[in-house]
């Protein structure tokens, strides 16, 4: 069968218009299966030269103390650590499971943008995967992925980078849809000189 002979069914389409960022998750626990079955999706992104840069890093169960902890520790202040630092710390430990994707870091250019993209395209993957099964994803890049004694606290060798911090469960609600604008409004077609 050739490429020409296939007909889209339509289900990855819609399943990416349909996935929601999910902020509000239920208290039940995500199987480790089922996060291994979702991550041996998502590492079937594109990747140049098949270089597969990444590594993940998972806190579930009383793991998650440990990263609570080490988010809690970024804050310098104590007024600001109770203000925001602790709601955030409970807000992890209601969390099921949190899932630190990171990147190793090439020091040629091309190749950092690359292997970037690719990590990017995992996690967009494992987003879809989720969705799929009934599981819930936020991505989060806050500034305690920078700061050097949370990367310690998580392991995160010199020559990497946290991509994203993915928060994982099943929805307790599920946000509506937000429009997009129509790609026909941002496009340029150069057809002929």
């Amino acid at each position: 069968m050739s490429l020409s002979e296939v007909k889209p069914v339509g289900t990855v389409a819609a399943l990416i218009k349909e996935r929601r960022t999910i902020r509000d998750f239920k208290q039940d626990p995500v199987s480790d299966e089922l996060l291994l079955e979702l991550l041996n999706v998502a590492v079937w992104a594109p990747n140049h030269g098949n270089r597969q840069p990444w590594r993940f890093i998972l806190y579930k169960g009383d793991g998650r103390r440990a990263l609570a902890d080490a988010m809690l520790q970024t804050y310098d202040d104590d007024e600001m650590r109770e203000k925001h630092g602790k709601p955030k710390w409970n807000d992890f430990m209601a969390i099921p499971a949190h899932l630190v994707v990171i990147l190793k870091e090439d020091t040629r250019q091309k190749q950092w943008d690359e292997d970037y993209g690719a990590v990017c395209a995992l996690i967009q993957n494992f987003q879809l995967a989720a969705w799929e099964q009934g599981l819930g994803v936020v991505w989060k890049t806050n500034n305690y992925n920078y700061e050097s004694e949370f990367q310690q606290s998580v392991g995160l060798q010199a020559d990497e980078k946290i991509v994203g911090l993915l928060h994982v469960g099943y929805p307790a609600s599920i946000p509506k849809v937000q429009p997009r604008k129509a790609a026909e409004d941002m496009l340029m077609i150069v057809d002929s000189q």
